[in-house]
């Protein structure tokens, strides 16, 4: 048994769900937020039998998109803070980690 994390952009967490549940894979969809621009994400959890990690990886990888955002920048001066120009991004996409699971139990 395997413990599937995927950490998506918030954007994307209902296309992954919908078609993991599609495809017959049970998930939990967590709200959570992180990276460097502190944006929303969800960390979705899937508990599969080792064979089927790679049909649920292709899953997301279908439907976690990668994006450009734009972002404000500021540089710090003495008496505060400048604005500059912004700068462009590549947000999005999965970041995914696939662990063993020691013990699964159904309470």
């Amino acid at each position: 048994m395997k413990l599937i994390l995927a950490i998506i952009n918030r954007d994307d967490a209902g296309a992954v769900t919908q078609n993991l549940t599609r495809r017959g894979f049970s998930s939990t969809k967590l709200a959570t937020t992180g990276g460097f621009l502190m944006a929303g994400n969800a960390t979705i959890l899937v508990g599969v039998d080792a064979e089927k990690v790679q049909e649920v990886i292709d899953i997301i990888k279908e439907h976690s998109h990668s994006r450009k955002q734009m972002i404000p920048t500021t540089m710090e001066m003495n008496y505060g803070y400048c604005p500059s120009m912004p700068v462009e991004v590549t947000v999005g996409g999965a970041t995914i980690f696939v662990v063993d699971i020691e013990r699964f139990e159904r309470v």
